[in-house]
């Protein structure tokens, strides 16, 4: 048997010398480097999917932005409800598929999962309404922020800070009915699009505008308030990591900053660690900050080189 090369050209199987490659991955798999779970298979959520379901929400929140522009009166509910009830189905299954790599059974019950899926699923559309109220009002802070916007439609469509929060907002939401790790893979979407990481367990506060975003990135334990505005390459980060007597990192701790109200952060800016920038304050760029600064501070460079 031979199998043909992109030059056109054939070759066997042996040329290769496949079955030791074959046999010495297999060995890595079952026993030298074995990191699969011990249990039955389980079948991974799927980034495709979840594509296709974020789409499908955006379209159900912003109908005429990421739905269809030519909708009436007559017909929105109807493009919206239809849309829901598509996305939603798919959204539970992905919920389920999920929740297999948080049970701490070995065999986790097939039907209590479908109906926790259910369940998450359920709480998650009865929110969507009040993540689009967030939505909303971060758009209306990137046009007010901007003034390079020209229209909302403009900031919703070309601004990679909104598309990021838009992912951000709705895997959070997930994220704190209890499932975590579609959160992440969401999260993970929207930071393949933007090249804004912002991790699902962070709690930003509305009207967040993140200008121009690349290179942006907020820890899972980051707190931001209201009105907070970021610029290019700011990091909200981990000063430490603490670990227990045998050296293992201690998870779910707080280890990131805490933003309050009416702060600006400029381009370049790094924040480590869990203190306070209090509200109102104005950090410059490429700030490098690990220690809390009371409200209404100005933060440059210069001042921290002075320290």
């Amino acid at each position: 048997m031979t199998r043909d090369t992109f030059d056109g050209t054939s070759v066997k199987p042996s040329h290769w010398n496949l079955a030791s490659v074959i046999e010495q991955l297999r060995v890595s798999r079952e026993a030298t480097h074995n990191i699969r779970h011990h249990g039955r298979v389980r079948e991974l959520p799927s980034r495709e999917a979840l594509t296709i379901i974020v789409n499908g929400l955006q379209a159900a929140l912003f109908p005429t932005h990421y739905g269809r522009p030519n909708l009436t009166d007559e017909s929105i509910d109807f493009f919206v409800g239809d849309t829901l009830t598509t996305t939603l189905n798919r959204l539970a299954e992905q919920v389920r598929r999920g929740l297999q790599f948080s049970s701490e059974d070995a065999i986790p019950d097939e039907d209590a999962l479908t109906r926790q899926a259910h369940d998450i699923t359920r709480q998650f559309a009865a929110e969507l309404p009040q993540v689009r109220g967030l939505l909303v009002s971060d758009v209306q802070a990137a046009f007010s922020g901007d003034p390079a916007a020209t229209s909302v439609a403009e900031i919703m469509l070309c601004y990679p800070g909104t598309i990021a929060i838009l992912y951000y907002r709705l895997a959070h939401s997930l994220h704190r009915l209890g499932s975590p790790f579609l959160a992440r893979l969401i999260s993970d979407i929207g930071h393949s699009l933007t090249g804004i990481d912002i991790h699902p367990g962070a709690q930003i506060g509305a009207s967040f505008f993140i200008d121009h975003g690349t290179g942006v990135v907020i820890g899972e334990t980051a707190i931001i308030g209201q009105r907070v505005r970021l610029y290019q390459h700011v990091t909200l980060g981990a000063k430490r990591f603490p670990a227990d007597e045998q050296g293992v990192l201690i998870k779910g701790v707080p280890r990131h900053p805490i933003v309050e109200d009416d702060v600006v952060i400029y381009a370049g800016a790094t924040i480590l660690g869990r203190i306070t920038i209090g509200a109102g304050s104005t950090i410059g760029g490429n700030v490098w900050l690990t220690q809390s600064v009371p409200p209404g501070s100005n933060v440059s460079q210069a001042q921290m080189r002075n320290d």
